[in-house]
């Protein structure tokens, strides 16, 4: 059996150190809570999908936007941040999104890289514009110095890879300690657990590079809030509505809406209506808008698509990287100066990525609760409020708060925790992971997993689903989870945390065929070949599945809200 190298009691456990869980265990701390502890996969300084920066952060300034907050809602909510979410959580977000912008000012990062409030990207023309443009290349460092300064407790290195539930609520956490090459490890007693671990990618094949599943448009998160809350029996909310990123062909990375140009068809026509010459104020909200745009002109034969900065000024070209630098695109800059690219000189030819779980996971309320008593969450792994830094940091901070305030015991003593059947059981697996002699490894099972995911439970345009399809899927899955447990082998640390996030993995994919088989309509990429129209009765309700103890999946239809 692993070992058991620490045992911890804290108030409020954070289960990620990204956007969201800083946030959170700040904020924790303001609101009166005495320990808080944040479990890290990496590092807090680097870590999440903000690692290396961003540039905008979606708010609404009365100075800047007038008095009247309902044009910056409806562009927000036609937005990829709003786009499949509950209306009165975004609007919630938007009113108390100056306060965190602020905050974040005043503890360091450089929310004005202009000297003014500054909104640019992600719009249409002539509509109001909800992100704002600043230099978040600090970002990370300066929420790991408030951390410190607040007196969080900070374990990197630490993923959780199970949650503890006693008499229907969270008691507690179990971590990986992957700091060295032998793993041990960590149980923390808790009756307050905030997930955080971000978006989930690795679920389908890699789009740009199959052979190089971690070249990935954001931080390579692996399911773990997602699955976390799927075993603990939270409801998810939008796992069967597939979300496809878009970006430089081949190099994944986000950041589209950074760069000044033009999308264009090879012929130089623009590829859409908004833009016919740079906008650095709008940029070309076309694949925004159009989400299937680059796989379109693939499958019709008129593409590929590019994208043109030729026509863009030198002042636009030397803003368009500096915002690269602040978006966290350094190695993407890098590469362009290394291969003597000069995007004012050549296009760059643009695709479309394969699905992530992105804004699609847990159903949360107001304050970051999920359906489970001590079971909060924050970020993109949200599936109803999370989609971008700025709802990250808005309901980690709402999270950490709420979560201080419902500080209650937890029976038993922390070495107890291990008792815990759910704790127990993973501590057995992982372990035999480690002791098996020879077996495949979580590679292979990884890539298993792709195939019946592209196979069975696609995005469309071009692709669809079916019953029989999808059944097959959740038929084929349970055969690979079955076959997985029983022989796959780990040799270190650092392998057995990969082999934890595919059984992570697999409980979203379960999720996915659950809600895609209740949505018994076609609806944005969730394409049915039985069920070919898209239903109006279901254009305000949301879906959520979950798991009950037993393992019975439940589907439950409700309406926005």
């Amino acid at each position: 059996m692993i070992p058991a190298r620490k045992i911890l009691e804290a108030d409020v456990v954070i289960v990620g150190g990204g956007i969201g869980g800083a946030m959170a265990a700040i904020s924790a701390k303001e609101a009166g809570a005495e320990r808080v502890v944040v479990l890290e996969k990496c590092n807090v300084r680097r870590s999440g999908s903000g690692a290396t920066g961003n540039d905008h952060f979606s708010c609404y300034i009365p100075e800047v936007h007038g008095p009247d907050i309902e044009p910056v809602l409806k562009e927000a909510m036609g937005s990829l941040i709003g786009q499949n979410k509950d209306p009165g959580m975004i609007r919630l977000h938007l009113e108390e999104s100056f306060d965190i912008v602020k905050k974040w000012e005043e503890w360091g990062i450089n929310m004005r890289p202009l000297g003014k409030w500054n909104f640019q990207g992600h719009a249409l023309p002539g509509k109001p514009r909800a992100f704002l443009k600043f230099d978040g290349r600090k970002q990370k460092a300066v929420l790991a110095e408030q951390m410190k300064k607040h007196g969080v407790q900070v374990l990197n290195h630490h993923p959780v890879v199970e949650l503890a539930k006693k008499d229907g609520r969270i008691a507690g956490a179990l971590a990986l300690d992957i700091g060295t090459p032998e793993p041990g490890f960590v149980l923390v007693k808790s009756p307050n657990v905030i997930v955080s671990t971000g978006l989930t990618h690795r679920l389908y094949t890699n789009a740009a590079t199959p052979s190089r599943m971690f070249n990935t448009s954001h931080c390579p998160n692996c399911a773990g809030g997602q699955a976390l809350g799927w075993r603990a029996g939270a409801k998810m909310v939008n796992m069967e509505i597939p979300y496809t990123h878009a970006g430089i062909k081949y190099f994944q990375r986000a950041g589209k809406a950074t760069w000044i140009g033009v999308y264009r068809y090879p012929d130089g026509r623009p590829l859409g209506p908004f833009v016919t010459k740079p906008d650095a104020e709008y940029g070309d909200v076309t694949a925004d808008i159009w989400n299937t745009a680059f796989s379109d002109v693939m499958h019709n034969g008129s593409g590929p698509a590019y994208l043109d900065c030729s026509e863009c000024t030198p002042d636009m070209l030397s803003y368009m990287r500096q915002a690269m630098f602040d978006e966290g695109l350094s190695a993407l800059v890098h590469h362009m100066d290394d291969k003597s690219i000069d995007p004012g000189k050549y296009a760059v030819e643009c695709m479309r990525y394969e699905p992530t779980l992105h804004g699609r996971g847990l159903d949360v309320d107001r304050d970051g609760r999920t359906s489970v008593p001590g079971l909060y969450a924050a970020g993109d792994l949200v599936g109803n409020a999370g989609c971008g830094l700025g709802l990250a940091a808005w309901l980690g901070w709402r999270a950490g708060k709420a979560a201080a305030g419902d500080a209650r015991a937890v029976s038993g003593s922390a070495e107890e925790l291990a008792a815990v059947p759910s704790i127990r059981t993973k501590m057995e697996l992982l372990s035999a992971f480690m002791e098996r002699e020879d077996g495949p490894d979580w590679q292979e099972a990884n890539n298993a997993l792709n195939q019946i995911m592209d196979d069975y439970a696609p995005a469309g345009p071009y692709k669809v689903r079916s019953e029989s399809l999808l059944n097959a899927g959740l038929s084929y899955l349970a055969q690979l989870r079955e076959e997985t447990l029983s022989t796959l082998r780990t040799s270190c640390s650092h392998t057995l945390m990969r082999a934890a996030e595919v059984l992570d993995l697999f409980d979203c994919a379960e999720a996915i065929f659950h809600a895609a088989l209740e949505r018994r309509e076609t609806r944005a990429a969730h394409k049915r070949s039985d069920y070919t129209f898209t239903n109006p009765l279901l254009a305000d309700r949301m879906l959520d599945v979950f798991r009950a103890e037993d393992g019975t999946i439940t589907a439950e239809w409700r309406n926005k809200r």
